[in-house]
């Protein structure tokens, strides 16, 4: 008997299943936020409560971003993509018809667990499943497709839900998910590399079928999110609260043991090797301030907008999108730029960009609307530096590392983007209630100082950038075993170009003045 084999994809397929992924991803971290106040009603359940569905997504995304670039290598592109999507749409079906507040929060955890997935799969499948002449336009429209969702998400959310309700939010991206499924099957399951990779190059993490660490695995995952929940709810549960200090105190603890264990383990969980590593050890530390800035920029903006200048969250919405939308520009054109500059010119140049853009907000935003002449160009001026220091800080983390560990590095480097937006959240959250009562516009100017405070220290942790190659780090490894399938350097060059960064959540639930 004999059976068929599945038709072989064409050229666009991946390219098309890596966008539908990480625009799926990114669009459901975003398009809730203007839901809340339905969600709070439908359920009837108070803001503090309904503020979980925002958050119960950004606690696994955070999370699971570094073992997931781990299971990229040990799992395959393909498989974990196939898992991602399963996931994430049958989440998103059980959110659409949840009959109770609680099987939307369990649908909503598990929505962004496949979409920490889907990230560094849908990434890895347009490094290796596009032909390499066409691989920098396709990084390009990745990265493209990242920033649309994130730009349409308030904007598409508040009109969805204005018009039909907020189920149907969740209800569009199961007919996308299923197709998501139906082609990622035709996509191969390894791609032969060109040229073998040295084995004194590879790691246990690069070996395809030796899973890492599983309890190492464990507390890194677990010690994150108790992380980014005690920082995300300390404000609203006392910094000195017992559940507070819990999470800080236990999760500390367990990544910091998590981080110990791999050390000199033969199948770490993260690869601790990637840190001795200068250049990727400062862009690391970049990506934590950028996430820092990027996450309470976006957030104060729509607080401003809403509770200063009194703007509806749909306006506030339109009126983030020209910064956001000439962002995402900036990124593109400067990964199909010819001559493209260092990755340290790239950081510096776009933090003291945002050092002088925050510094002119905190000295010039009036307390009366003047969209035309105030808050365009500040958005300009942020979509400038945002779009430069994303290219910079990821190029500078793919480039300095070996391409068989390109999808660790890349995950852990969103990794400390995603703790740095939680700590820039938890700052602002912080400084905005200290300041409760005092003139309007005083707490937005201390915080704009304190941004352009933090891109500074961007730019300085960016002189310790280094030209554009991998730079050779020592860690444990096995036994030299045959070389997995892994991109070219060219590929994780123009991957790296255009590397997106996760959009922050922002939960509107207590922005209404």
């Amino acid at each position: 008997m004999s059976s068929r084999a599945p038709a072989p994809p064409s050229a666009r397929t991946p390219l098309l299943l890596a966008c539908g992924g990480s625009f799926l991803a990114f669009l459901d971290a975003m398009i809730t936020n203007l839901a809340v106040p339905d969600l709070a009603h439908d359920f009837e359940v108070g803001v503090t409560s309904v503020s979980w569905v925002v958050t119960i997504y950004a606690i696994p995304l955070a999370a699971l971003l570094a073992p997931a670039g781990r299971l990229a290598d040990v799992l395959g592109r393909r498989r974990l993509f196939l898992i991602g999507a399963a996931v994430f749409t049958a989440a998103s079906l059980l959110v659409a018809v949840a009959p109770v507040f609680a099987a939307l929060l369990v649908g909503r955890a598990a929505q962004g667990v496949g979409a920490a997935l889907l990230i560094p799969a849908s990434f890895a499948i347009v490094l290796a499943d596009t032909a390499p002449e066409r691989r920098a336009a396709a990084i390009a429209l990745w990265s493209a497709s990242a920033s649309l969702a994130a730009v349409l998400g308030p904007v598409v959310g508040g009109v969805l839900v204005d018009a039909v309700g907020w189920r149907v939010l969740f209800c569009v991206n199961v007919p996308l998910g299923i197709w998501l499924l139906a082609r990622a099957r035709q996509l191969p399951t390894a791609t032969p590399t060109p040229t073998p990779t040295p084995a004194h190059t590879q790691t246990a993490a690069t070996q395809r079928g030796r899973f890492p660490d599983a309890t190492a695995t464990a507390l890194l995952t677990g010690g994150i999110a108790a992380l980014v929940l005690g920082l995300t709810e300390a404000e609203r549960w006392g910094w000195a609260d017992p559940a507070t200090l819990a999470c800080l105190i236990g999760g500390g603890a367990a990544t910091l043991v998590a981080i110990g264990r791999s050390a000199g383990h033969p199948s770490p969980a993260i690869e601790v090797g990637l840190w001795r590593n200068r250049t990727y050890a400062a862009a690391n530390a970049v990506s934590a301030l950028f996430g820092a800035f990027l996450f309470a920029s976006l957030l104060l903006g729509v607080l401003f907008l809403v509770s200063v200048w009194d703007y509806s969250a749909l306006r506030a919405g339109l009126a983030m999108t020209p910064g956001a939308v000439f962002s995402a520009l900036v990124g593109i054109t400067i990964s199909r730029s010819k001559r493209q500059a260092s990755p340290r010119v790239l950081v510096v140049a776009g933090a003291l960009t945002l050092a002088a853009t925050a510094g002119a907000l905190a000295l010039w935003l009036p307390a009366e609307p003047s969209f035309l002449t105030a808050w365009l160009p500040g958005g300009f001026g942020l979509g400038l530096g945002i779009g430069a220091i994303s290219v910079g800080s990821s190029s500078a983390a793919a480039l300095s590392v070996d391409p068989t560990r390109f999808a660790a590095a890349v995950g852990l480097n969103i990794a400390a983007r995603q703790i740095g937006g939680a700590l820039g959240i938890a700052a602002l959250a912080m400084l905005l209630e200290s300041r409760a009562g005092s003139d309007p516009l005083t707490p937005y100017e201390h915080i704009y100082w304190l941004m352009a405070a933090l891109s500074f220290a961007a730019a300085g942790a960016g002189l310790l950038l280094r030209p554009n190659r991998p730079e050779t780090t020592t860690v444990p490894t096995p036994p030299p075993a045959s070389p997995s399938p892994s991109p070219s350097v060219e590929a994780a060059e123009a991957a790296s170009a255009s590397m997106p960064t996760p959009p922050p959540v922002q939960n509107l639930a207590d922005t209404r003045p």
